[in-house]
């Protein structure tokens, strides 16, 4: 095919136009040059063995718990935070009668409260007064003790399926060797106040109503803490 100077020029022209306009929307992509998306500036990662924290404790995590029993909760587990995940803990208010819903569940996160009964050690309130009267981490003392545990494996023993508690402190250091564990009991169901004002007495461990029991479970679960203790 033959071509005059005219029709050259002409089609010159139209190449030099289509480029221009390839090259203007090669450079306007996000992707830029070839296609490839420019590597964006990374947030920084925590550094090695910092622990997850939970936002500040929202006020209506306070609601039913006793001020200084939850500051000295939150004490606890600022001190074993290192052990314990942070989203959700157990406080249980040992200054109440066992007629009263004593262990709190707290939702750190949501900012939400629930309570359940639960039942102290024979030990602990050798009169079945419905109140502990006293601490002990003795072995063989069936009584309740006091501090921060952390929760730990699920098992079915002769109380059905029960968890595991590792004490965390000199107060309650040998509860994994006296069997100190959440479990299920007849004699924590909250019917039981309605017949005798109170529940009756565990030997030592945190006893709840079988009917109530999935609900610490599933609040809990393994790796988190629970604060018990007496604060006037």
């Amino acid at each position: 095919m033959n071509f005059s100077r005219r029709n050259f020029i002409v089609a010159a022209t139209a190449f030099a136009a289509s480029s221009s306009t390839a090259a203007s929307a090669i450079s306007s992509s996000p992707f830029g040059v070839g296609g490839v998306l420019p590597e964006l500036p990374r947030a920084p990662l925590p550094g090695p063995g910092v622990a997850p924290t939970a936002p500040a404790a929202l006020p209506a995590v306070r609601s039913g718990v006793n001020p200084g029993l939850f500051d000295a909760a939150m004490a606890a587990l600022d001190r074993h935070g290192g052990r314990v995940m942070r989203d959700r803990i157990g406080i249980v208010d040992f200054s109440s009668s066992s007629s009263d819903p004593r262990l709190h569940l707290v939702d750190l996160v949501g900012g939400t409260t629930s309570t359940l009964h639960v039942a102290h050690g024979s030990g602990s309130d050798p009169n079945h007064t419905g109140w502990l009267q006293r601490f002990s981490n003795s072995p063989g003392s069936n009584a309740t003790s006091e501090g921060a545990y952390l929760t730990s494996d699920y098992y079915f023993g002769r109380h059905g399926r029960s968890q595991r508690l590792i004490g965390l402190d000199a107060s309650n250091s040998n509860a994994l060797e006296r069997a100190i564990v959440i479990h299920g009991a007849w004699y924590a169901e909250p019917s039981m106040i309605a017949v005798h004002g109170k529940l009756g007495r565990s030997q030592g461990c945190l006893a709840v109503g079988d009917s109530l029991l999935n609900r610490a479970f599933d609040h809990l679960g393994s790796g988190r803490m629970i604060y018990a203790a007496k604060v006037a």
